[in-house]
């Protein structure tokens, strides 16, 4: 018998009495039972909350009624019914629950129906940034920039791999042992991976990547210490000037949230084609055309990369083309887009300061399988490429802008690079925190010459300046 079929039986079983006649007649149920079990084995005794909510999750996980992606009955609707399966269970076992507990064990066993289970909570969490799920009873998440191991768990392998199938339900995407690997979103935006065995040594990892439901402004970085307000002044005119700007950074640095603010200055009349491999990007205009790849499906087929999407994006008549990650072949069709036309191009990168960003540029574009000599590459993307953004994680948890750097031209066959702004770390020994300077160079950028050509006169105050933050 399944478990919604025990549902309606208790719903008619109770349905001829009031809800104070069924607080009464629990009572009297549950009393005698405790004490009956209490005395007659020391068993009854162990007998915890935490283990009725553990056999409730498990009697939820071996229903295949509660997997039903398309559920027809609401929450609310479901909601009294399974507390009184609740309030049963626990009579059956001999533990009275208190109606708050029997609330909570209610809300837990929606959420296995009607969301993920456990880390339902974590997702309602708006601190939580990362959710990492390493096998069904290890997971992390990150608040603030900081690593913590929660005291949440699945029940089991098959609970986890349940609700890892439930992600991926209305994304089209699947895992299983001939594709033992995904990279997908959640209805709320949150990027997901997965990663199964044989891959994963020690049972299915899942990692999540959470966005705030409100964008970070140029405000919100600002009064966090990432950037100054003169920065931010900068780059306005730089993005409303039609530079093309590379943001670079290690893993979870924050370089799709400054994609994200640089994005919103992009002024509103202008076309806008986004490529992403999982969309991320939460564009603020009205006219942007948001392009998605695809991965191959069960045959080994269909699979539609960034370079493709790339390629047919320059049909569609875009004014500016934002690339969510550059990591392959299709660099060489962004720097010639950049180079004919396109310009206020952006794309993000990982790297690990400006200039390894474009080691980094050179070598994709030689994995490519296009032979081009180092020269003409370097002047490729020297003439491309205006400003460089490098954005990193300290130690103390903390995302900054740590260096605005233009790129100034080739020099003897080598890309000169001139830093406009940087950040320079002065360790508190005492509290063990990160504090720095944020400091201008005092060079002015040749760029400024193009922000003049549109109308945008770069005031000198901005490269004039040091700022102090925690």
């Amino acid at each position: 018998m399944s478990i919604r079929d025990r549902l309606r039986q208790v719903e008619q079983k109770h349905q001829a009495t009031t809800a104070l006649d069924i607080s009464e007649s629990v009572k009297k149920v549950i009393a005698p039972s405790a004490r009956t079990a209490l005395n007659e084995s020391s068993m009854a005794q162990d007998i915890t909350f935490q283990e009725i909510k553990s056999r409730c999750q498990k009697k939820a996980a071996e229903d295949e009624a509660f997997y039903e992606a398309d559920s027809k009955e609401t929450r609310q609707e479901l909601r009294p019914r399974l507390e009184m399966l609740v309030r049963e269970i626990a009579s059956d076992m001999g533990y009275p629950l208190s109606e708050i507990e029997v609330r909570q064990l209610g809300v837990e066993l929606l959420d296995e129906i009607y969301g993920l289970g456990p880390i339902e909570p974590l997702l309602a969490d708006p601190t939580v940034s990362d959710i990492l799920i390493n096998g069904y009873d290890n997971i992390y998440v990150e608040r603030a920039g900081q690593l913590e191991l929660t005291d949440v768990r699945f029940i089991s392998e098959e609970h986890l791999r349940n609700k890892v199938d439930r992600m991926l339900y209305s994304t089209g995407r699947r895992v299983d042992e001939s594709s033992p690997l995904v990279d997908s979103r959640l209805p709320d935006g949150s990027r997901i991976n997965i990663i199964i065995p044989p891959l994963s040594v020690d049972g299915i990892s899942v990692s999540i990547r959470r966005f705030p439901e409100q964008h970070l402004r140029a405000k919100d970085l600002i009064a966090y210490g990432t950037m100054t307000e003169q920065m931010f002044q900068f780059l306005d005119y730089a993005v409303k000037a039609g530079l093309n700007i590379l943001v670079c950074g290690g893993t979870g640095s924050g370089k799709t949230t400054t994609l994200n603010m640089l994005s919103g200055l992009i002024p509103e009349n202008e076309r806008t084609v986004t490529i992403e491999d999982s969309a991320e990007l939460r564009m603020q205009q009205a006219h942007v055309v948001r392009l998605e790849t695809r991965p191959p499906n069960a045959e080994g087929i269909g699979e539609v990369t960034q370079r493709e999407l790339l390629k047919n994006a320059l049909r569609m008549r875009p004014d500016r083309i934002v690339l969510g990650e550059v990591r392959g072949g299709e660099v060489l069709d962004m720097l010639q887009a950049m180079n004919t036309g396109h310009d206020g191009s952006l794309a993000t990168l990982h790297a690990n300061s400006p200039r390894d960003s474009i080691s980094r540029l050179e070598l994709m574009i030689n994995l490519s399988g296009v032979d081009i000599p180092a020269a003409s590459i370097r002047k490729q993307i020297a003439s491309a490429i205006d400003l460089i953004i490098y954005v990193n994680r300290g130690k103390d948890g903390h995302r900054r802008v740590e260096s605005i750097t233009e790129v100034v031209g080739v020099e003897e066959e080598n890309i000169v690079l001139q830093e406009i702004y940087v950040f320079e770390h002065k360790l508190d020994k005492s509290s063990g925190s990160i504090k720095g300077v944020f400091r201008a160079t005092g060079l002015r950028p040749g760029c400024g010459k193009k922000c003049e050509a549109v109308g945008y006169s770069l005031p000198s105050e901005l490269f004039n300046f040091s700022q102090e933050v925690n």
